[in-house]
């Protein structure tokens, strides 16, 4: 589904991300943790061009990415990226002048031309999936944080993503507002809904992940299946993150 190959990123003189590969395979859930600074929100912006890089490839599907990749002369080829590969924030980014449902079907409606009646009934129906079918004419000031980022998601499935990329959803978020978030993203992930979730909760990347990723300075320093990651760590940097992490 997604194939990273010797990813480098830059910010100016700084090296962000030195030579990552990573690949994801279909219905499955990689959840990418580790300590701050160590470039795993920069990895997944990079992955469907919101960031440019200045090494390595990234391809998904029979679409790629390169360091020549130029946000105005690859427009077509970046638009169809993101129409494969959704990306759910930290923070919501809701148009608080749209209501909820207004917020969901603006996108199928204007970039894909796609009929408001269908658009609605799509939008209702992921509406119901996240419990707030309730909430469909109500606007994003009047929704808990919990809420406005259950209906962040409901818009990014909208669009019918083949992958979804979480950078760290439930982080502006108290912890009975996070675990509402984290329920939705366990039931995507029953749904074999594939996934990349950058995350601080431990307990997510141990009981729902397929695979887990340490990011580190910069280097994806472990990997593998949660029982190996959690249970027998190999590496200093994931056995110090996950002592200071208290395995939750």
């Amino acid at each position: 589904m997604i194939q990273v190959e010797s990813l480098v990123k830059h910010h100016g003189a700084l090296q962000v991300i030195k030579g990552i590969s990573f690949t994801v395979e279909k219905g499955n859930v990689d959840a990418i943790i580790g300590p701050s600074g160590g470039g795993k929100s920069t990895f997944l912006r990079c992955l469907n061009g919101l960031e440019p890089f200045q090494g390595g490839r990234v391809t998904i599907g029979e679409h790629t990415l390169t360091p020549q990749t130029h946000p105005q002369r690859d427009a077509a080829l970046l638009q169809r990226v993101r129409q494969r590969v959704g990306f759910v924030f930290q923070q919501f980014n809701l148009f608080p002048h749209l209501t909820v449902l207004q917020n969901l079907t603006l996108a199928p409606t204007t970039v894909r031309g796609e009929a408001e009646e269908s658009a609605r009934a799509r939008a209702e129906a992921l509406l119901e999936r996240v419990g707030l079918r309730a909430k469909k004419d109500a606007y994003p000031r009047d929704l808990s944080g919990g809420q406005q980022q259950r209906v962040s998601i409901a818009r990014t499935l909208v669009m019918e993503p083949e992958v979804v990329l979480f950078d760290e959803p439930t982080s502006a978020l108290d912890p009975v507002m996070a675990g509402e978030v984290l329920k939705v993203m366990e039931d995507l992930a029953r749904g074999g809904q594939t996934m990349i979730v950058v995350t601080h909760s431990m307990s997510f990347a141990r009981e729902v992940a397929d695979r887990v990723h340490v990011f580190a300075d910069g280097y994806d320093v472990e990997s593998g299946p949660p029982a190996e990651v959690f249970g027998k760590p190999q590496h200093a940097t994931t056995q110090a993150f996950l002592r200071l992490a208290g395995r939750d």
